[in-house]
């Protein structure tokens, strides 16, 4: 097993990597940069960070005002409080207006913990993605978040990069090349084939490997886009492989798995089983209890996967 790195903690590696090679980037927290890990930015380039305080909404204003002067402003803060607190602003004076703001959120999914539901978003993709203009990006491990961020830096307009709090094995070798928009085959398979996301990621290879001893061969796709979605790789899996699991920590509606069923349902229809949280809140609990209880697991996605294939036709 290699090493588990937190996305939030590659996302305070790869800022400070960020700001050395482009002096416009800004960084914004509210109150929580010990937690979002942009406190590694502020201990380098103290004049190019602002603490705005528990104000979120003020975080994202803020910072849709210094993109308009050139800046390349990064907000951060807990998923939930970025995309429910702060949503008209991000929908207005970001989105709306086209602005070159980059939206790190931390903390995101059930994985949260103890601090329970009411800090559990498991509804930010399905938020930002409906919103012209945003791209939303989820990184699996340590080298997608680095991608995320350089190629969040290089687009020019709104981008939301939702990172989690726990620890993650990499799912990519030294040779990762993070490209915006498009998926990546981290394991091929002609039976069916899992699109996931985030640290779901990890556990669709080791569903993979079970079922491979089970005489299945599934398809592993790692989406850290899901807007703009690389709708070519999911069809050639849907065309190839005749059945798809999508797999996230996020509900089940409106997130991946609403993509992938949007992009097949208007293009291929194939059957698509989808892993995630069943329309419900979290709760609080150990992250390793709350994945068990909500079916975000790898035995989870074997079962997914199992009852996909059984509806080919």
């Amino acid at each position: 097993m290699s090493k588990m790195v937190a996305t939030r903690e590659a996302y305070g590696k790869a800022l400070v990597e960020l700001g050395k090679s482009n002096s416009q980037v800004v960084v914004l927290d509210a109150d929580l940069s010990k937690s979002t890990k942009t406190a590694d930015f502020a201990a380098v380039f103290p004049e190019r960070f602002i603490n705005i305080g528990i104000a979120e909404q003020n975080l994202i204003g803020t910072a849709a005002g210094l993109a308009t002067t050139g800046k390349i402003p990064f907000a951060s803060t807990f998923a939930v409080f970025a995309t429910g607190r702060a949503f008209e602003q991000i929908r207005n004076s970001v989105a709306y207006t086209n602005l070159n703001v980059k939206i790190a959120a931390t903390h995101a999914g059930i994985t949260v913990g103890e601090d329970g539901g009411s800090h559990q978003s498991v509804e930010d993709i399905a938020i930002m993605r409906v919103l012209p203009n945003m791209t939303v990006f989820v990184p699996a491990d340590e080298a997608e978040t680095a991608g995320a961020i350089k190629a969040a830096a290089e687009i020019d307009g709104p981008v939301y990069i939702r990172l989690g709090r726990l620890g993650v094995p990499r799912v990519h070798g030294e040779d990762f090349r993070f490209s915006p928009g498009k998926g990546v085959v981290l394991r091929e398979g002609k039976d069916a084939a899992i699109v996931a996301a985030g640290i779901m990621v990890s556990m669709a290879l080791e569903a993979a490997d079970i079922l491979s001893g089970q005489g299945i061969e599934a398809r592993v796709i790692s989406m850290h886009t899901i807007k703009p979605l690389d709708e070519e790789i999911i069809l050639s899996a849907a065309r190839e492989t005749g059945a798809l699991v999508t797999a996230e920590e996020h509900s089940v509606i409106g997130g991946l798995g609403g993509a992938v069923c949007e992009a097949v349902g208007q293009s291929c229809p194939v059957p698509v089983k989808r892993v995630g949280l069943r329309d419900v809140f979290g709760e609080s609990g150990k992250p390793a209890d709350l994945l068990v209880k909500y079916g975000l697991t790898p035995e989870a996605i074997v079962i997914a996967v199992k009852e996909a294939i059984s509806l080919k036709s």
